[in-house]
C-alpha cells in the first residue's frame, strides 16, 4: 500500500480593508463580513476549502488598514501570483499586501503582541471622508481630553468600556498609549494595547469626548474607571470613525 505524503504550509496573510459594507470581520449568517469574502477568494483561487483566522474581530463598519489572518495549504504558493490573482479578484474594498510563510504553529490572533486603533473627527465639513471619519463640530478641549487620556494607559480593569454580556474570562487589558492629536482633517485619537474587549475603543472615545466637552471632569473620569459600570461611561461613538491601524507580532517586523 503507497502511502501519500500531504504537506501542510500555514500562511500569513496582511490585508487592509474598508468596512462600511460590512458587518465586521467575523463570518455570520445572513450578513456579509470581510472573512467570508477572504475565504471564498481563496478557496477559488487554491481549490481547496480555506478558513481564515483573524488577528481578531472589528465590528460593522469598522475598518482596517493593517490587518492579519493565518490559513494552512497543502501545497507550496506562488505568493506574487496569488497576491495578484486576489486583489483582481475581491471586491475593491479589501486589498491584500502581502503572504508569507510562517511556522505551523503559529497563530494570527495568540501571537499578536498589541494591537494599535486611532479614531478620527474631523470638525469642517467634508463629503469626501464621511465614510471614514465622524463629524463633529462641537469644540473639544484637546489638553483636557489627552489629560483623560493618559489616565488609560496601564495594566487595569475596562470593564466601565465593554459591552455588556461579553465572555470574557476577565476585563484587564495593558494600555502602552493613549493620545489626542491634531492631523489634516481633524482630531485622532490612538489607543494601543495588548487586547481590547468588545466596543472598548468607542465606548472611550465617547468618555473623553465627554471631558473634552467639560461634561466630565478628571476626577469623574477616574470615577468612572474604578466603578466598573458601563453605565457611568460616556456614549458609544459611531462605527465609521474607528480603524485597527497595527498589529505587533514578535517575528514580524
Amino acid at each position: 500500500m503507497r502511502l501519500i505524503n500531504f504537506i501542510n504550509l500555514r500562511y500569513f496573510i496582511e490585508f487592509a480593508y474598508n468596512g462600511t459594507t460590512f458587518h465586521g470581520w467575523q463570518i455570520q449568517p445572513n450578513a456579509s463580513s470581510v472573512q467570508q469574502t477572504l475565504n471564498e477568494a481563496l478557496t477559488l483561487l487554491l481549490r481547496h476549502s480555506v478558513n481564515t483566522m483573524g488577528a481578531g474581530r472589528t465590528d460593522a463598519g469598522v475598518h482596517a488598514r493593517q490587518m492579519y489572518a493565518h490559513f494552512d495549504s497543502h501545497e507550496k504558493l506562488n505568493v506574487e501570483q496569488i497576491i495578484y490573482k486576489l486583489n483582481a479578484y475581491l471586491p475593491n474594498d479589501i486589498a491584500v499586501k502581502n503572504i508569507s510563510v510562517v511556522t505551523d504553529d503559529s497563530h494570527a490572533r495568540f501571537d499578536a503582541t498589541s494591537r494599535t486603533y486611532q479614531y478620527f473627527i474631523h470638525q469642517d465639513k467634508n463629503p469626501f471622508i464621511n465614510e471614514i471619519s465622524w463629524y463633529f463640530i462641537k469644540e473639544l478641549d484637546l489638553k483636557l481630553m489627552n489629560d483623560a487620556a493618559h489616565l488609560l494607559i496601564g495594566k487595569q480593569d475596562f470593564q466601565c468600556f465593554s459591552k455588556s454580556n461579553t465572555q470574557v474570562n476577565n476585563y484587564f487589558c495593558d494600555v502602552r498609549q493613549a493620545s489626542w492629536t491634531s492631523g489634516e482633517n481633524g482630531l485622532i485619537f490612538t489607543i494601543e494595547a495588548d487586547r481590547f474587549l468588545r466596543n472598548m475603543v468607542r465606548a472611550i472615545v465617547g468618555t473623553l469626548i465627554n471631558v473634552g466637552l467639560r461634561r466630565q471632569n478628571l476626577v469623574q473620569f477616574k470615577q468612572i474607571l474604578a466603578n466598573k459600570d458601563r453605565c457611568d461611561a460616556g456614549f458609544s461613538v459611531p462605527a465609521h470613525g474607528l480603524h485597527l491601524t497595527h498589529i505587533k507580532y514578535p517575528y514580524i517586523k
